[in-house]
């Protein structure tokens, strides 16, 4: 999530540098689109892979370079196909180019008509990632401090963990904003011969998705937005309590799931009851797995939160019910024993890119508590705060550099109308943030989907699967006020477990 810097160019009165602004402003300055070669990705039979050199700085366009690297899978009926439709992942530190090498992505309907392409975004993945120091990385730090003294250890971990990744990572680490990224899409979608951009955006590439349609308005085709970031956010208040409303609505869900399903781990208990009681044993420290090591507080929220996306409301209720029997036992018997590695870097962008897309002040821990009970007395009494949108607030909190790309409305006025869908009970992304979204611009059109989790394309609704389809593929876009009713959840999701080290929150 970071720090640095995406420099615009000043206003200044020579007339060379007026040119040079407006060729920036206007996209790539090259005579022609630079080719990529593919070539065949090894061990992934039917994937090409290639990179494509783009500046670090947009605003130095013949200064240094990076390579970003790209998959692509072919159209399945070539004579059929539209061209090419880039998949933007989400995160932020998701890889596009991986994501293609694994899978299509999409139906088979729009892989008979496009070459789906996926890129890692620069910084990430393949595309001179962003490096940073593995021992600073597994420092002991309160990640939810409780006391201005774990507050200060905070602040200071993120100021050496943020200079350790500038010194590994070069001139890359300040210039990973979505701004950037959206000038590296134009350039792809040059590169790759389209006249207008085709695009299907996850989560937080979503994000990337509306700065690319602010720039380059009328270079769109027709742009696909699946749970939506809203940068228009102005406080972090706003953000902290849109992120907590979305959390706890997809809890109560799952509070109703555990209710109306007889064979639940938690048959016959309140759900809401056992999360409580599990969380208070987890806040006295009194709280363990089996093994012995310790679940905190945040853990657990992490855990819960998690367990949303999918759904996978039978995971969270195995894995509640066996932190109950376990606290039944008191098993918090065991030392966690230092994780150790012959390893000194990780590749971890997380914090270089969000610090440099938002600016969301943490001052100090009173004010972290004050969030907190505000938003747990009023909004979210069994998460109390989202763990993504406190986890997000607080990397920020001590890196260096400011936001160069902090929220604003959006400003977008393009003829060709951006699709954009949300699940209703959405815990990263809340449906709240797409409703706000869509009434910034006359542009934007949203389609409700009426159940439950994040990345409402990959959800198991026919009616959401088949709109988007329709209007990647026809530029057909559903009614406006549209909603999709609910599919069950399946079962057969993989549960987030803390039976393994637990990931960084994610969008």
């Amino acid at each position: 999530m970071n720090s640095a810097l995406k420099r615009w160019p000043g206003l200044v009165a020579a007339a060379a540098s007026t040119i040079a602004t407006a060729l920036i402003v206007t996209g790539p300055v090259h005579a022609g689109p630079p080719a990529i070669d593919w070539q065949p990705c090894p061990g992934v039979p039917g994937v090409e892979c290639g990179t494509l050199s783009v500046p670090v700085d947009w605003s130095r366009p013949r200064g240094p370079a990076i390579d970003l690297s790209l998959s692509r899978r072919k159209a399945t009926a070539p004579p059929e196909r539209i061209g090419s439709l880039l998949v933007i992942p989400g995160g932020p530190g998701g890889t596009g180019a991986g994501l293609i090498r694994e899978s299509q992505v999409v139906s088979d309907d729009v892989a008979r008509r496009f070459d789906i392409v996926g890129a890692d975004p620069r910084g990430v993945g393949h595309s001179d990632p962003i490096r940073c120091d593995l021992a600073i990385a597994l420092e002991p730090f309160p990640v939810a401090p409780r006391n201005q003294a774990e507050f200060d250890q905070v602040v200071d971990h993120n100021r050496r963990y943020a200079e350790s990744c500038r010194r590994l990572s070069g001139p890359v680490f300040d210039f990973v904003d979505s701004v950037s990224v959206a000038r590296d899409i134009d350039a792809i979608r040059a590169a790759l011969g389209d006249a207008k951009l085709s695009a299907y955006a996850g989560s937080y590439g979503t994000l990337a998705g509306q700065m690319y349609a602010e720039l380059f308005p009328g270079r769109i085709r027709a742009l696909a937005l699946d749970s939506v970031m809203d940068h228009g956010l102005a406080t972090t208040f706003q953000f902290m309590r849109t992120e907590s409303v979305g959390v706890q609505q997809s809890f109560d869900e799952f509070v109703r799931w555990n209710a109306r399903t007889p064979d639940s781990p938690l048959a016959g208990q309140d759900a809401r009851t056992v999360f409580g009681r599990l969380l208070a044993r987890a806040e006295r420290g009194e709280l363990a797995f089996p093994d012995g090591r310790p679940v905190t507080a945040f853990d657990l929220r992490l855990l819960a939160h998690r367990s949303l996306y999918g759904p996978d409301w039978r995971g969270l209720a195995e894995q509640l019910a066996m932190l109950q029997a376990t606290a039944a036992t008191n098993a918090l018997t065991q030392d966690v024993q230092p994780q150790s590695t012959d390893v000194e870097t990780i590749a971890d962008p997380f914090q270089a890119i969000f610090c440099q897309d938002w600016r969301l002040p943490v001052r100090n821990y009173f004010e972290l508590a004050a969030y907190r009970a505000v938003l747990e007395r009023t909004v979210s009494p069994d998460l109390k705060l989202s763990p993504l949108a406190e986890f997000a607030a607080m990397s920020c909190a001590g890196w260096p550099g400011t936001a160069t790309n902090p929220q604003h409305r959006l400003h977008i006025a393009t003829d060709s109308p951006i699709l954009m869908v949300n699940s209703r009970f959405d815990p990263a992304t809340p449906y709240q943030w797409a409703t706000a979204v869509a009434g910034q611009s006359r542009s934007l059109a949203l389609l409700s989907y009426d159940g439950w989790g994040h990345g409402a394309y990959f959800l198991g609704s026919e009616c959401v699967t088949g709109a988007v389809d329709a209007y990647l593929l026809n530029r057909r876009v559903p009614p406006p006020g549209s909603h999709c009713p609910a599919v069950e959840p399946p079962n057969a999701f993989a549960a987030y477990s803390l039976r393994r080290t637990p990931a960084q929150p994610r969008w």
